[in-house]
C-alpha cells in the first residue's frame, strides 16, 4: 500500500533542516519572499545551491518569472522572520533588516550567510519545483543556525 500524504510528511518531519528565506522579484518588480527548508547544495564547481517551491504560492510564479534570488540562511535568533515569511502576510518585508545585493534583491540582516543567485534550471517536481541557483556572490557571518526539526524551530542546545 502505498505511504500517505500525512505518513510521508511526518516520516520527512523527523529530518532536521536549516531554515532559509528565499527573496526574489517578479516580472513587475514586486518583492517576494517565501520561508525555505529544502534547500542543498548541489556543486562546488560550479556552485550550485537549490531550492524546492510549491508550486501554489506566489513566490513559484516570482521564481518562474526571474532571473535571480537570494538565500538568507536563519541564524537562531531569527525565527519571528522565518515565521513572518511563511505566512501569507503581505507586507513580509515592512521592518525588516536588509542590505540591497550586488544582484538588485534585498539580503535580510542578521543571517548566518546570503547568496546571491543566478537560475541556472527548473525543474518539475510534483507539486514543487526545483530552482537551481549559480551562487554569484556569498557572505558568511557568524552564529548558530535556526533549526526545524518535527514541526517545530528548535536550537543546537
Amino acid at each position: 500500500m502505498p505511504v500517505t500524504e500525512n505518513e510521508f510528511r511526518n516520516a520527512m518531519s523527523r529530518f532536521a533542516s536549516g531554515v532559509t528565506v528565499v527573496v526574489s522579484k517578479d516580472a513587475e518588480e514586486r518583492l517576494h519572499g517565501i520561508t525555505v527548508s529544502a534547500f542543498s547544495s548541489v556543486s562546488l564547481s560550479p556552485p550550485l545551491v537549490l531550492i524546492c517551491v510549491e508550486k501554489t504560492t506566489g513566490s513559484h510564479a516570482a521564481l518562474a518569472e526571474t532571473e535571480h534570488f537570494t538565500v538568507n540562511v536563519l541564524s537562531s535568533d531569527q525565527q519571528d522572520i522565518s515565521q513572518k515569511f511563511a505566512s501569507w502576510n503581505l507586507e513580509k518585508f515592512d521592518g525588516l533588516d536588509m542590505t540591497m545585493g550586488e544582484l538588485g534583491l534585498p539580503m535580510v540582516n542578521g543571517c548566518l550567510a546570503n547568496l546571491e543567485c543566478t537560475i541556472s534550471r527548473i525543474i518539475d517536481a510534483g507539486d514543487h519545483s526545483i530552482f537551481v541557483g549559480e551562487v554569484a556572490h556569498a557572505y558568511i557571518f557568524d552564529g548558530d543556525p535556526l533549526i526545524y526539526f518535527r514541526s517545530d524551530y528548535r536550537g543546537l542546545e
